[in-house]
């Protein structure tokens, strides 16, 4: 089986690294599952009677529940699974109890197995957590990877807001595990910005036109029995030296080696300031800001990671034309960062507007097209699969279908009023009850928002999906709700062929006409989702700012090699 480059997945990612993705053939896996933190994401997945559907919505309310897939998981590790694991897991069990932490840490597990299969033996696998549960993760790492490949425990200040510091310290870090697969894994250093302390530590200058410098050792930090030799008349170090003896030679001949007044003492070298890139990152990231609200990168997606931190990442584990593996990509900044880097790429989510969000992103920011430079699998991608996805989940049907339009979900608010938007193109956000029925909305499930004259004012159309049964009385409500909202347009989306009554229904709603174009369009427009799978697009003004446009990315120097 040929291996998915630069590909996005919908889809359970569990049940895709078992089917796509091939033994050792991944060099980097970055992951930001959810940490079991117990937090409410503004993003709820529910279908229209409230019932939860676990994959969906355990992934953005981020609360773990022990059920009997939960269940089937956990017996399935323990009988199934290598020794170590079924040990640990079972071990686990039993201290922490059929809870949420233990669903969490049992989903992780699972999937811990599957990614460290798919890791080549020269790779690297980072997972993002928070401290709710890395001292458990750790566990299940170690045990998964060996405690040997444990690498990094790197920490990252990910807000400079302090919290709730009344009768605790504030919470403002990360951390990111970082796990190889072998001794024999990818590293190139990674040098932070110089500062002025950095540069206080050049300290001496021989005048000689090299410029400033800094006194280095030459002892070994570990035992070298074949570098213990005399140089000199100087005697080695009890480690022995950190280089070899024609290395030595080649030093001393550069004037590059700092001999002490006594033969007792230690023979070192000179580090020149402009022969060096800048201090080497350690494992406390301060210098790599959160995104904060107002920042041109943020694309309102809430776990959304600064591109900065994952571009360290791939450069630090991983050399240009090698893959790059999320499993939790959510709107795509590993992606995006391995895609600028020159890195081949697999993406995998479980939510439709992830897809899509990332879809947008792939074009704004690349210039990239599906199909001609990218695959996307697990969507319908015909008519007997969308009504299949419809049948499956109502509620993951209605996202998918409002992308195709590219119409930013409302997550079917109790009250019709729109949200108020941080910025145009932000990711949904929830208005009232977490039921995630539809109330009063009557149906409004996804706004398109545009400006098309010189005003600049936004304007907006409606836009309702259904799956099931449709008729004229259906487009009438949205007729009435897109009056009462003082909308532009609206767009009727159905899964069943429209009949004439709908038709003449949305004729007799007149036209919307554009002042900064001059032409009229369609006030109400039908679409099946058979003819916006052969390609039929909304008729209104192009100026839409539906979701929020990532900016223009300039890939790096090493061009990305072409699909496979």
């Amino acid at each position: 089986m040929r291996l998915p480059r630069n590909t996005l997945f919908y889809g359970d990612n569990l049940d895709i690294l078992r089917e796509y993705i091939e033994t050792e053939s991944v060099d980097l896996i970055y992951l930001d599952p959810p940490f079991n933190s117990n937090r409410s994401y503004n993003v709820l997945f529910k279908d229209e009677s409230g019932r939860e559907a676990d994959a969906q919505i355990t992934a953005f309310e981020d609360t773990w529940h022990w059920n009997a897939k939960t269940e089937q998981t956990y017996h399935d590790l323990v009988t199934l699974g290598e020794a170590n694991v079924s040990a640990m897991i079972s071990a686990m069990r039993q201290f922490i109890g059929a809870n949420q932490m233990m669903a969490y840490l049992v989903m992780m597990a699972a999937r811990l197995v599957e990614l460290h299969r798919a890791l080549k033996p020269a790779g690297s696998l980072y997972l993002h957590c928070d401290p709710t549960a890395s001292h458990y993760l750790k566990i299940v790492l170690d045990t998964i990877f060996r405690p040997e490949n444990f690498a990094n425990e790197i920490v990252w200040q990910r807000t400079a807001v302090k919290g709730d510091v009344r009768r605790k310290f504030g919470d403002v870090h990360d951390s990111i595990l970082r796990y190889t697969k072998s001794n024999q894994y990818a590293f190139n250093s990674v040098f932070a910005e110089p500062d002025g302390e950095y540069h206080d530590r050049f300290k001496f200058d021989d005048n000689n036109g090299r410029g400033p410098y800094q006194s280095a050792p030459l002892d070994s930090p570990n035992p070298r029995p074949n570098l213990t030799y005399e140089y000199k008349g100087y005697p080695p170090p009890t480690n022995g030296w950190r280089v070899s003896l024609e290395i030595m030679k080649q030093l001393d001949s550069d004037g590059r080696l700092i001999f002490p007044p006594t033969k007792d003492g230690r023979i070192r070298r000179k580090v020149y300031l402009h022969e060096q890139q800048g201090p080497k990152v350690p494992d406390v990231w301060t210098d790599i800001p959160p995104l904060q609200g107002s920042a041109a990168e943020r694309l309102g997606y809430p776990t959304q990671k600064p591109l900065a931190l994952l571009e360290r990442i791939i450069n630090a584990s991983s050399n240009p034309g090698d893959v790059v593996l999320d499993p939790f990509c959510g709107c795509g900044t590993t992606v995006a960062a391995a895609q600028k880097l020159g890195r081949q790429w697999i993406g995998i989510d479980i939510t439709h507007l992830s897809i899509a969000l990332q879809k947008y992103r792939l074009k704004d920011s690349f210039g990239l097209d599906e199909k001609k430079d990218y695959d996307v699998r697990g969507e319908p991608e015909d008519l007997p699969s969308a009504q299949q996805l419809a049948h499956d989940d109502r509620y993951q049907f209605q996202w998918w279908a409002l992308s195709l339009v590219k119409a930013r979900p409302l997550g079917g608010a109790p009250t019709l009023s729109l949200p108020r938007f941080a910025g145009e193109g932000d990711a949904p956000r929830r208005v009232g009850a977490k039921t995630g029925k539809k109330g009063a909305d009557r149906g409004i499930d996804g706004v398109i928002t545009f400006i098309d004259d010189a005003s600049g004012k936004a304007k907006r159309a409606l836009a309702q999906v259904k799956s099931g049964k449709v008729k004229s009385g259906d487009v009438r409500d949205l007729r009435g709700a897109v009056e009462r909202e003082g909308a532009a347009m609206g767009l009727f989306i159905t899964l069943e062929t429209p009949t004439r009554e709908m038709e003449r229904e949305a004729a007799s709603a007149g036209v919307y006409h554009s002042p900064g174009w001059d032409k009229d369009y369609p006030k109400l427009q039908i679409f099946s989702i058979a003819e916006l799978l052969t390609g039929k697009t909304v008729n209104m003004p192009p100026s839409s700012v539906t979701f929020k446009q990532a900016g223009r990315v300039k890939p790096e120097a090493n061009e990305q090699p072409g699909l496979l």
